[in-house]
């Protein structure tokens, strides 16, 4: 009895370390710095695409939200000026605009956003200079551009803007979480860094957008425009 007597305890000695060193103490680094968001293009073309079916507004078109509802997207199409949109009344299936080209296009609208620079100003609103307003953005395969001529506020706005309904056909369209990425002919949209990216990743061209900054990139991803930080918001 005695050699098991004197086993024992360092059985119970090495099972004693054996659960020590597999126990993990996690602890933060006070000098941890995380590493920069991605640039909106590398984004798109890093960030895994998604299954889209779940995103699917019909007629081809896929349709979502960010997380905090702060802006909805949609990969569509176009017909001259004419979105094919689920949430904005349109003329897209006017018969009298059969005959114009159909193009892949990525619009997004904000429910609070910056005013447009005057370089990216691209309407005069039927001459009279007014009524150019920030809060969309509209990506073909070959240009990005922000703002538009309006009178009134956009679906979005109504819904989620500082007084918005909180409820309509925004408000029933799913989430893209953040880092997620969508893929409709060509171009993607990703939910990232407080915002929203879409692009054209072979053709260098896209945009970023958020409740405020936007961001325009052209000429291969060279250059590119947009807010400056602390540019003031709409409305």
């Amino acid at each position: 009895m005695e050699p098991m007597r004197r086993t024992v305890p360092g059985i119970l000695a090495a099972l004693i370390l054996l659960a020590c060193t597999a126990c993990t103490i996690t602890q933060e680094d006070p000098d941890y710095v995380p590493p920069p968001p991605l640039p909106a293009l590398e984004q798109l073309e890093q960030a895994p695409v998604t299954d889209a079916t779940r995103f699917s507004a019909g007629d081809g078109v896929l349709s979502f939200v960010t997380a905090d509802h702060s802006a909805v997207c949609s990969l569509t199409s176009a017909r001259g000026e004419h979105l094919n949109l689920p949430y904005e009344q349109n003329a897209y299936s006017d018969a009298a605009n059969n005959k114009l080209a159909i193009v892949p296009v990525a619009h997004c609208e904000l429910a609070v956003y910056p005013k447009p620079e005057a370089a990216d100003v691209t309407d005069d609103c039927a001459g009279t200079g007014l009524g150019y307003l920030g809060g969309v953005a509209l990506l073909t395969p070959d240009k990005a551009g922000y703002g538009e001529c309006r009178s009134g506020v956009t679906q979005m706005e109504a819904e989620f803007g500082p007084k918005g309904s909180r409820n309509g056909p925004v408000a029933g369209l799913p989430v893209l979480e953040e880092g997620q990425n969508l893929e409709r002919n060509g171009l993607r949209c990703s939910a990232y860094n407080g915002g929203v990216a879409c692009g054209n990743v072979s053709a260098g061209v896209g945009f970023f957008v958020s409740r405020d900054r936007y961001e325009l990139i052209s000429d291969g991803g060279k250059k590119t425009a947009g807010t400056p930080s602390g540019a003031p918001k709409t409305p």
